[in-house]
């Protein structure tokens, strides 16, 4: 059995799958559109949470969180499920595509065969969608690869059913009601305050603070952990934000074309000066990334490296601060 199902390659897997199941369905969605509507743009930071022995950090909303807003400010009802058993998960997921739906999957990266090896680590909030089923070989549209691709039966149920944090517990998702016409210009204006309020949000861990936050801790640990755990905290931060799920720098010129496009859909032309303004902070995010990295590569000469990647951080954590605030104003 398999689907006609149209695979575009995305820079983010979650944006992917929900602007490619969305125009499987007749909405032809982008995937800036898909992004903004669902106000992916994020920063967390959670010292409470290891992954790979360091803090978590991250750019993004919780695994499925882009996409529950966008179906819930569009009006579509989409239908989620989580198992333990993975014969059930397995047998669901068949019902699914013998009826004629793709179906979106939340899965481990660590153990997707396609994947280079550089990046198969333990992170589990990666998104593709399912589309068929050849005899032994699910057929996979993983929206981060150029094409089209397969896992047997038992390589899906091992990256379903991976462990660790944000264990994916067999999630499949897919939409199940649709509206006649997409409230499009009342959703923009909704996903745009909701992304400002939280990258304002007045909690220390939270958007720009959380920035703050983690850019003094950069300065500290050095003298508090060492040097050695530090890099390894660098490591991370770059990882999350470059490597994984598209993260600081692209994240920003992903949501500086969702802009640019929501400037037309609700006649606001000032929208495209916000839109080149997040562009040049995406390229600050990219030079931080670059600075950082040669820290935890050793190879900067600088001895005051870790109050200059901080002190970085920080004017970006001033700037988006300055940007938020005033496109809060400009949507009223």
């Amino acid at each position: 059995m398999k689907i006609e199902f149209n695979h575009r390659q995305s820079a983010h897997c979650e944006n992917g799958v929900i602007a490619n199941l969305l125009t499987h369905h007749g909405f032809s969605m982008s995937e800036p559109m898909a992004f903004g509507l669902g106000s992916g743009l994020f920063y967390v930071y959670l010292p409470f949470l290891k992954v790979n022995f360091a803090p978590g950090f991250s750019y993004r909303p919780m695994p499925g969180f882009i996409f529950k807003r966008l179906c819930k400010r569009l009006n579509i009802t989409i239908k989620r499920e989580k198992f333990k058993n993975p014969l059930k998960a397995q047998k669901a997921l068949d019902s699914k595509l013998q009826s004629g739906i793709p179906v979106g999957l939340q899965v481990g990266v660590f153990n997707l065969v396609y994947f280079p090896d550089e990046y198969r680590f333990h992170f589990n909030a990666h998104n593709l969608v399912v589309y068929g089923k050849e005899k032994d070989n699910y057929l996979i549209s993983d929206p981060v690869m150029e094409s089209v691709t397969k896992l047997s039966t038992k390589e899906l149920e091992i990256v379903r059913f991976a462990k660790g944090a944000v264990a994916p517990k067999g999630h499949m998702y897919y939409p199940i009601k649709f509206p006649k016409k997409l409230p499009l210009e009342k959703a923009i204006k909704k996903a745009i305050k909701a992304t400002c309020r939280d990258m304002l949000a007045p909690v220390p861990i939270v958007g720009v603070k959380g920035m703050r936050t983690v850019a003094k801790a950069i300065k500290k640990w050095p003298k508090k952990i060492g040097v050695k755990k530090t890099n390894h905290y660098l490591g991370q931060i770059v990882r999350m934000q470059e490597e994984i799920g598209t993260g600081g720098g692209g994240f920003r010129y992903i949501y500086a074309a969702f802009l640019q496009e929501a400037a037309a859909i609700i006649d606001k032309p000032i929208l495209k000066e916000f839109s080149k303004e997040l562009t040049k902070i995406g390229d600050q995010w990219r030079d931080f990334a670059i600075d950082a990295s040669r820290l935890y590569k050793n190879r900067s000469s600088e001895f005051d490296g870790y109050t200059k990647v901080s002190n970085k951080l920080l004017t970006l954590a001033d700037n988006e601060e300055d940007f938020f605030k005033r496109l809060k104003k400009a949507i009223k």
